[in-house]
């Protein structure tokens, strides 16, 4: 085992601790969550929503899924949403792949992490739909808890009727989310 890569990737890993999650910092929430809590609350929205689900679903491989889902954010930052749409088409995915590499080039077991980082941009499978749904469920419910402590008006954005999910275990948390959010 290289120590040293073990500790390089637990490094990037912790870094997430200190990255802020800036689509909330724009939008004026004060103390916003960092990229390390939103990766915690995606791992969280999987183990209440997969067992809600029609189809079975490896919860192993959807756990590190989420786990990893945004580790190229320790180097790249959270750019946020809006500000993609002024670069070119897949260049997010195409950054991120790069970071990817390098932070996990010396790992012993890089091919397996990537091969699920992969999985879920492939957005192919059930696991990795689930992953995609609780990432944007995990925002809207970070997103009711903000409105509700700020009354920040900033959010109204986030409660559109036409969203839509893979699940419809999925689409009824958001709607029932979304009704809370719009009734304050």
């Amino acid at each position: 085992m290289d120590v040293t890569a073990v500790i390089n990737l637990l490094l990037h890993g912790n870094q997430l601790k200190r990255t802020a999650r800036t689509g909330w910092v724009q939008r004026g929430i004060p103390n916003a969550e960092n990229v390390a809590a939103h990766s915690y609350g995606v791992v969280f929205v999987i183990l209440t929503l997969a067992p809600l689900l029609d189809e079975p679903v490896d919860m192993a491989r959807a756990l590190a899924m989420a786990a990893l889902h945004d580790l190229p954010e320790g180097l790249t930052t959270d750019i946020p949403t809006p500000a993609w749409r002024y670069l070119p088409p897949g260049i997010k995915t195409e950054v991120e792949r790069g970071t990817m590499h390098e932070i996990l080039q010396d790992a012993p077991f890089a091919k397996e992490l990537l091969d699920i980082w992969e999985e879920l941009h492939a957005a192919e499978t059930a696991v990795a739909h689930l992953v995609h749904d609780a990432d944007k469920l995990d925002m809207f419910l970070q997103a009711l808890v903000y409105q509700q402590q700020t009354s920040n008006q900033h959010l109204a954005e986030f409660w559109h009727p036409s969203r839509t999910f893979h699940f419809p275990q999925s689409q009824a948390i958001y709607d029932e989310l979304r009704r809370r959010a719009v009734s304050n």
